[in-house]
């Protein structure tokens, strides 16, 4: 025996009735309703856990009766994520079940060891237990004691396993109402006694979800009534509100299953499991090149402009000063095609760099939608409630003196080189420079008090590059590109990226005729990939209206979201189905297994699915009413 545990009499009457059969080595656990002893099975000769009901309560028949039914329930379940339960068994008065020996710690034992799991571990664990719950619901079997103690994690593998479906209870019967479970991860309806469903699960799972990400619970008291008193009535304070490096879907989900009405939660496990995917996506690393175009090289810093600009408007006024002749328009015209110019050449001399080093303009969105993703997630959104009104102010301040020069500055012009009422033109500069530094402040102010929200500078320069501007840079850079681009890697690539390039590869490599046979093939596989960039860009914002990022969404408007989405994520897979099968037409072309005509069929079939999904992003569908912010870069197909 390598107990060290006393032995006391329970164990000793025990191993005296199943000996033969088990050999006890020592308790490992207990609970409310039973212990559990670490054993060998002598006739398979492995190691298990046995749970025997306290002799107290199996002498009860109603208890006895319940524990054996939802154990021979739990024993026929089978799932990955689940501890298997060998044997349901009374004899001598003992009632007990015999459950794999699962070689790991609790989840509790984890975070009490080394601390809160960190995201990606966290929402794997999650998502596992999630599979196991949406498995057991689906057959009829409820948990009700979700908790970290009842989630193991193999120690070879960090598989995750729910134990102890001992105390679960059928869907609907007498038994799911009220009664046991562990305080701390007690659902309110379960708390006050009321009918429990499998969604009563998912507040326990949010609970443990929140103490597995941050080592606290959610609610804690000085004695077990104000506990449950505080389950019931206080809502959970926010766990992206804690300062932990959580991503916001996944503290929004977390936050989404502790809702206390059970109709306000996810209705069901495998909901949870697919937001846990979304949320935990494996982020594509975006390369150090494309990092550093999106926070630096990409755009021209507040210094530099103004420098430039500086230096464009010393030089106008020298012209404009040269008494040899009137250089007025000369001087504006420097100043204008100046700041023009430079913008061009920065735009271009970029593109060429990137191009250079094997990316393309595609490369960008997913680049920048990164970039705006992490710095949402770390942004300060508490900004007051008077610089909010100051920003409003300023708004209206900027937009009241751009529309007085929109107006007064073309009159004013007209007049002057007409040489019609120049005094007046005179008279009224004054006004003209007030309304344009007033205009200026505001824009000024405006622009400051945005950035206390959100990352601006990001957003405009994602909005540039990512539109038509980026676009025509890109194909002027073309011209000037040096020599073989670098072959870049590829896995911060979306598929549609991934297979649009490639097919545009194979089109640069068919003879010249069939390039000009096939002319709009090039525009049409760009259009394709920014459909799908823009279908993708659609679907995490519905999903996100799915999963509870609008705080105000009704169920209605959810399920509307729910809907439009699954519509999205089908025309999503179409468009890169259609990249696909252009890519494939073209290597067969190259391998002279497809004829031009093939693929034109091929390209009709795209074009018409391009318009579909276009009319579907401009229809913009009611659910994004439930989206509690923005979308930050506006879908437009490139």
């Amino acid at each position: 025996m390598s107990g060290a545990a006393p032995l006391d009499e329970l164990f000793l009457a025990f191993q005296q009735a199943v000996a033969g059969r088990y050999f006890i080595d020592r308790e490992i656990g207990r609970g409310g309703m039973g212990v559990v002893y670490l054993a060998r099975e002598v006739q398979l000769d492995r190691m298990v856990a046995i749970k025997l009901l306290l002799p107290h309560l199996a002498a009860r028949p109603e208890f006895r009766a319940r524990f054996l039914d939802e154990a021979r329930l739990a024993a026929r379940l089978s799932h990955p994520n689940i501890v298997p339960i060998h044997a349901v068994d009374a004899t001598g008065g003992f009632v007990y079940f015999v459950m794999a020996l699962v070689d790991g710690a609790t989840l509790t034992e984890r975070v009490r060891s080394r601390g809160p799991l960190s995201a990606s571990d966290g929402g794997r664990v999650l998502r596992e237990v999630a599979f196991a719950l949406e498995y057991a619901h689906g057959h009829g079997v409820v948990h009700r004691d979700v908790k970290p103690d009842n989630i193991l994690l193999e120690r070879a593998t960090g598989r995750a396993l729910v134990a102890d479906f001992g105390i679960a209870a059928v869907v609907g019967a007498d038994a799911a109402k009220g009664g046991a479970g562990t305080p701390a991860f007690m659902s309110p309806e379960q708390v006050l006694g009321h009918d429990t469903d499998a969604r009563s699960d998912i507040y326990a799972l949010g609970v443990t979800a929140y103490f597995a990400l941050s080592g606290r619970l959610p609610f804690e008291g000085a004695t077990l009534a104000e506990m449950l008193a505080r389950q019931v009535h206080e809502q959970a304070p926010p766990l992206g509100s804690l300062g932990l490096a959580i991503p916001r879907r996944l503290a929004r989900l977390v936050d989404w299953c502790l809702a206390k009405d059970p109709a306000a939660r996810p209705q069901g496990a495998q909901e949870v499991a697919e937001q846990l995917g979304v949320a935990l996506e494996q982020k594509r690393e975006v390369p150090a090149v494309l990092r550093g175009f999106v926070k630096r090289n990409g755009r021209m810093s507040d210094g530099e402009t103004v420098i430039a600009f500086g230096a464009l408007a010393g030089v106008s006024m020298v012209i404009a000063a040269t008494p040899a002749f009137d250089a007025t328009y000369l001087a504006l015209g420097v100043l204008v095609g100046g700041s023009v110019a430079g913008q061009v050449a920065f735009l271009v001399t970029q593109s060429r760099r990137l191009l250079e080093l094997g990316f393309s303009h595609g490369d960008l969105r997913p680049a920048f939608t990164a970039a705006l993703e992490v710095s949402r997630e770390e942004w300060d959104e508490s900004v007051g409630v008077a610089n909010l009104r100051l920003a409003r102010i300023a708004n209206g301040l900027a937009r009241l003196a751009g529309t007085f020069l929109a107006v007064a500055v073309p009159v004013s012009a007209y007049a002057w080189m007409t040489g019609a009422g120049r005094d007046t033109v005179a008279l009224i500069l004054p006004v003209l420079w007030s309304a344009g530094a007033i205009g200026a402040i505001g824009i000024g102010v405006d622009h400051a008090m945005r950035r206390l929200r959100s990352d601006v500078d990001t957003k405009f320069w994602a909005a540039l590059w990512n539109g038509r501007v980026g676009q025509w840079a890109f194909k002027v850079a073309r011209h000037f590109r040096r020599g073989t681009p670098v072959v870049s890697a590829m896995t911060h690539r979306a598929t549609e990226l991934s297979l649009g390039l490639a097919a545009e590869q194979l089109y640069e490599s068919l003879p010249r005729a069939v390039r000009r046979t096939l002319r709009d093939l090039p525009d049409l596989l760009r259009r394709l990939q920014g459909d799908a960039q823009a279908l993708r860009a659609r679907f995490d914002a519905l999903n996100e209206a799915v999963s509870g990022g609008g705080a105000a969404g009704s169920d209605a408007a959810r399920e509307s979201a729910r809907g439009a989405r699954d519509l999205v994520q089908a025309r999503l897979r179409d468009a890169v189905g259609a990249l696909e099968t252009i890519r494939l037409n073209l290597l067969r072309l190259h391998a002279g297994q497809a004829t031009v005509s093939t693929l034109t069929t091929h390209i009709g079939v795209a074009n018409a699915l391009s318009d579909d999904v276009r009319r579907l992003i401009a229809a913009r569908e009611a659910a994004d009413a439930v989206l509690e912010y923005p979308r930050t870069i506006a879908p437009t197909p490139v």
